[in-house]
Protein backbone atom coordinates (compact mmCIF):
# COMPACT_ATOMS: atom_id res chain seq x y z
CA UNK A 1 0.00 0.00 0.00
CA UNK A 2 2.53 2.40 0.67
CA UNK A 3 3.58 2.69 -3.07
CA UNK A 4 0.30 3.12 -4.47
CA UNK A 5 -0.93 6.47 -5.56
CA UNK A 6 -3.75 6.32 -3.46
CA UNK A 7 -2.14 7.34 0.32
CA UNK A 8 0.08 9.99 -1.90
CA UNK A 9 -1.94 11.61 -3.83
CA UNK A 10 -5.86 10.97 -2.23
CA UNK A 11 -5.74 10.16 1.40
CA UNK A 12 -2.51 12.24 2.59
CA UNK A 13 -4.04 15.79 1.23
CA UNK A 14 -7.13 14.91 2.74
CA UNK A 15 -6.30 14.39 6.25
CA UNK A 16 -3.88 17.03 6.18
CA UNK A 17 -5.21 19.58 4.21
CA UNK A 18 -8.79 19.34 5.24
CA UNK A 19 -8.84 17.49 8.62
CA UNK A 20 -10.63 14.84 7.66
CA UNK A 21 -10.33 11.35 9.72
CA UNK A 22 -8.96 7.77 8.22
CA UNK A 23 -12.49 6.50 9.47
CA UNK A 24 -14.09 9.80 7.35
CA UNK A 25 -12.20 8.83 4.63
CA UNK A 26 -12.96 4.94 4.44
CA UNK A 27 -16.67 5.96 4.97
CA UNK A 28 -16.78 8.25 1.90
CA UNK A 29 -16.87 7.75 -1.51
CA UNK A 30 -14.82 7.63 -3.56
CA UNK A 31 -16.44 10.13 -6.03
CA UNK A 32 -17.24 12.24 -3.19
CA UNK A 33 -13.12 12.22 -2.09
CA UNK A 34 -11.90 12.93 -5.69
CA UNK A 35 -14.35 15.80 -6.27
CA UNK A 36 -13.51 17.04 -2.83
CA UNK A 37 -9.28 17.04 -3.48
CA UNK A 38 -9.75 18.56 -7.06
CA UNK A 39 -11.79 21.46 -5.12
CA UNK A 40 -8.79 21.70 -2.86
CA UNK A 41 -6.75 21.90 -5.49
CA UNK A 42 -8.83 24.73 -7.52
CA UNK A 43 -9.12 26.78 -4.15
CA UNK A 44 -5.70 26.61 -4.00
CA UNK A 45 -4.60 27.39 -7.15
CA UNK A 46 -7.07 30.51 -6.98
CA UNK A 47 -5.35 31.84 -3.71
CA UNK A 48 -2.11 30.69 -4.42
CA UNK A 49 -0.94 34.51 -5.49
CA UNK A 50 -3.28 36.83 -3.91
CA UNK A 51 -1.81 39.90 -2.58
CA UNK A 52 1.02 40.09 -5.15
CA UNK A 53 0.79 42.67 -8.24
CA UNK A 54 2.34 42.13 -11.20
CA UNK A 55 4.86 44.49 -10.61
CA UNK A 56 5.92 42.12 -8.21
CA UNK A 57 5.14 39.12 -10.01
CA UNK A 58 7.61 40.78 -12.60
CA UNK A 59 10.51 41.25 -9.90
CA UNK A 60 10.29 37.11 -8.73
CA UNK A 61 10.27 36.36 -12.06
CA UNK A 62 13.44 37.38 -12.83
CA UNK A 63 15.11 34.32 -10.96
CA UNK A 64 12.35 32.35 -11.51
CA UNK A 65 10.77 32.19 -15.04
CA UNK A 66 8.32 30.01 -14.17
CA UNK A 67 6.58 31.92 -11.58
CA UNK A 68 5.42 34.01 -14.43
CA UNK A 69 3.72 30.86 -15.75
CA UNK A 70 1.98 29.75 -12.72
CA UNK A 71 0.50 33.71 -12.49
CA UNK A 72 -1.06 33.46 -15.86
CA UNK A 73 -2.94 30.28 -14.25
CA UNK A 74 -3.72 31.91 -10.96
CA UNK A 75 -5.17 35.04 -13.38
CA UNK A 76 -7.15 32.16 -15.60
CA UNK A 77 -8.79 31.00 -12.08
CA UNK A 78 -9.63 34.47 -11.20
CA UNK A 79 -11.20 35.51 -14.49
CA UNK A 80 -13.13 31.92 -14.30
CA UNK A 81 -14.60 32.29 -10.90
CA UNK A 82 -14.95 35.92 -10.52
CA UNK A 83 -16.20 36.73 -13.96
CA UNK A 84 -19.55 38.14 -12.77
CA UNK A 85 -18.47 40.30 -9.87
CA UNK A 86 -15.47 41.92 -11.83
CA UNK A 87 -17.53 42.26 -15.24
CA UNK A 88 -16.95 45.99 -15.62
CA UNK A 89 -19.79 47.86 -17.35
CA UNK A 90 -18.34 50.27 -20.68
CA UNK A 91 -19.58 53.73 -21.79
CA UNK A 92 -20.97 52.02 -25.34
CA UNK A 93 -22.81 49.67 -23.50
CA UNK A 94 -24.64 52.17 -21.36
CA UNK A 95 -25.85 53.43 -24.60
Amino acid sequence: MSEAPEPVLLFIPLMKELGMSWEEIMSTPRVILEGILMSLMEYNVLHSMDGYTDKDVGDMAKNKPEIRSHYVRYLEKKRKYYKGAQDKQSFKGLL
